[in-house]
C-alpha cells in the first residue's frame, strides 16, 4: 500500500512539474506571438517608407529577416506548448493508472489510450524541430543577404570614370566614388537657332559629323524639342531691365538620338563636337 502511495506521489509531482512547464510555455507564446506582431508592425510602417526612398533596402530586409525569425520563434514557442500539453495529459492519465494499481485491466486499458497522446507527443517534438529548422533558415538567409551586401553592382554597363577609390579605402554613405558612363545610349543635344526650327518635328532623319573622327558620317533622328531656350534654364536667365529691346537671336536645345549600330566600336564620348543636319523635307 505504502509503493501505490508512493507511486501516486511521485505521479502527482509530475503531474505538477508537467503542468509548470506548460504554463511556462504558454508564457513564451504570448512573449513570441508580441514579439513576432511588433517585428511584422516594423515591417510594414518601413514598407512605405521603402517606397518613399526614404530609408536603404538593406534596412528593410533586414526587418523582413527579423520578423521572419520572430515568426519561426512564435511557431516554435505554440509547438512546445502542444508537447507541454500533451505531457500534462500523459501525467494525467499516469496518475490515474497508478491510483487504480489494483485494477489490472483498467489500468491496461488506460495505459493503451495513452498511446494517441505519446503520438501527440512524438509530433509536436516534431513540429518544434522543424520550427527550429525554419528559425536556423531565415539566419543562413539573412547571413546570405549580408553576404551580397559587400558587393556592389552597377545599375547599367558603361564605363569607369573620374574614379576616387582604391583598395583598402573606407568610404562612407553618400561619399561619390566614380562616374559611370554608359556608352550604350548615347545621344546629341544639338543648340539650333530659334529660326531653324520652322519645319523641324520629331523622328525626322540626322546625319551628324563627328569632328574626332575627321568627320565621320552617323545617322540618327530627332527624339525631341526642348519646351523653353538654353537661357531660361541657365543659372541666372538674362532679364532686359533697361528699356531697351535687342532682339537677340535664342538657342533652343534638340535631343538627336543615333540609330543602331551606328557606333559599335563605343569611340563616341560625352562632350564631343559634332555637326548635325536635320533633313526636313
Amino acid at each position: 500500500m505504502e509503493q501505490s502511495r508512493g507511486a501516486v506521489d511521485q505521479t502527482q509531482k509530475e503531474l505538477e512539474a508537467a503542468r509548470a512547464r506548460l504554463t511556462t510555455a504558454q508564457a513564451r507564446v504570448r512573449e513570441a506571438e508580441t514579439n513576432a506582431a511588433r517585428a511584422a508592425r516594423d515591417v510594414e510602417r518601413l514598407r512605405g517608407l521603402l517606397a518613399k526612398d526614404e530609408i536603404a533596402q538593406q534596412l528593410f530586409d533586414t526587418t523582413v529577416a527579423a520578423a521572419e525569425a520572430q515568426r519561426a520563434a512564435a511557431d516554435s514557442a505554440k509547438s512546445l506548448v502542444v508537447e507541454a500539453e500533451a505531457g500534462v495529459r500523459v501525467a494525467e492519465s499516469k496518475l490515474v493508472q497508478s491510483r487504480a494499481g489494483e485494477q489490472q485491466a483498467q489500468a491496461s486499458l488506460r495505459s493503451a489510450q495513452t498511446g494517441p497522446e505519446q503520438i501527440a507527443v512524438i509530433r509536436a517534438r516534431a513540429d518544434a524541430a522543424d520550427a527550429r529548422v525554419q528559425q536556423a533558415k531565415a539566419a543562413v538567409d539573412q547571413a546570405e543577404l549580408n553576404l551580397k551586401y559587400t558587393v556592389i553592382a552597377a545599375p547599367t554597363k558603361g564605363i569607369v570614370s573620374r574614379k576616387s577609390v582604391e583598395v583598402g579605402q573606407v568610404v562612407q554613405p553618400g561619399q561619390p566614388l566614380m562616374a559611370l558612363i554608359p556608352l550604350d545610349t548615347v545621344w546629341i543635344t544639338a543648340n539650333f537657332k530659334e529660326t531653324q526650327l520652322r519645319n523641324m518635328r520629331p523622328g525626322q532623319p540626322v546625319t551628324i559629323q563627328v569632328d574626332a573622327y575627321g568627320g565621320r558620317d552617323l545617322k540618327g533622328r530627332v527624339d525631341s524639342i526642348a519646351a523653353a531656350t538654353g537661357a531660361r534654364f541657365s543659372l541666372l536667365p538674362p532679364e532686359n531691365a533697361t528699356g531697351n529691346y535687342v532682339k537677340v537671336v535664342q538657342r533652343v536645345p534638340v535631343k538627336i538620338v543615333l540609330e543602331a549600330g551606328q557606333d559599335p566600336d563605343r569611340m563616341l564620348r560625352p562632350g564631343m563636337s559634332v555637326v548635325p543636319t536635320v533633313v526636313t523635307k
